[in-house]
């Protein structure tokens, strides 16, 4: 078997294919079977990944557009429409920052509590059950393992969360690790 360039370089590639592949197959499915597993609560898989993340204890007291964006890895403007329809649901408000009033805070409303505590819960608990059927407890480990291994790899390829990336290491006093840095292969003669 050839090692560089040859017969290993086209099976890694085809394996990449296939797996990058199946990845985009189990996300258009999560945002079909999640929004369907919700509809009688109105409720998209978009919708639901900003109520849970504002079900955090570290988003009690509200978070700001641009740090629940970030939590999100989704862009402020993809997010604001979300929010939009959420605010018109009565299941978001937004707040004044008690430490800054020109600022807004995104919290959770009484009915968006209630909604997500006594219906929601339930429903993704079930929906979780099934979508993961077969899963042993090491299997789920093993799988957030190597997703985690993969989005920090996404964040370095992207030049936005690399940048946020250096933000949050040059505001922060203990030392990180460099991000390796990927240089185009040079050409061979």
């Amino acid at each position: 078997m050839k090692k560089n360039g040859g017969t290993s370089r086209g099976i890694s590639s085809g394996l990449s294919n296939r797996l990058f592949f199946r990845l985009y197959q189990c996300a258009n499915m999560l945002h079909k079977t999640g929004t369907r597993a919700l509809d009688d609560y109105k409720i998209t898989t978009q919708q639901w990944a900003v109520l849970g993340a504002l079900t955090r204890p570290a988003f009690a007291e509200g978070v700001a557009v641009g740090d629940l964006a970030a939590f999100l890895l989704v862009t402020r403007q993809n997010l604001a429409g979300v929010l939009q329809r959420l605010e018109a649901m009565d299941y978001v408000e937004r707040a004044v920052d008690a430490n800054d009033n020109r600022s807004r805070l995104i919290c959770l409303t009484p009915k968006g509590r209630s909604l997500w505590d006594a219906n929601m819960r339930p429903v993704i608990a079930d929906y979780y059950d099934e979508a993961l059927a077969g899963f042993s407890t090491e299997d789920k480990i093993h799988m957030i393992h190597y997703l985690d291994k993969m989005l920090t790899n996404f964040k370095i390829l992207d030049p936005e969360a690399a940048a946020r990336h250096a933000d949050e290491r040059e505001a922060t006093p203990v030392a990180a690790p460099e991000p390796k840095v990927r240089r185009a292969p040079s050409p061979r003669r």
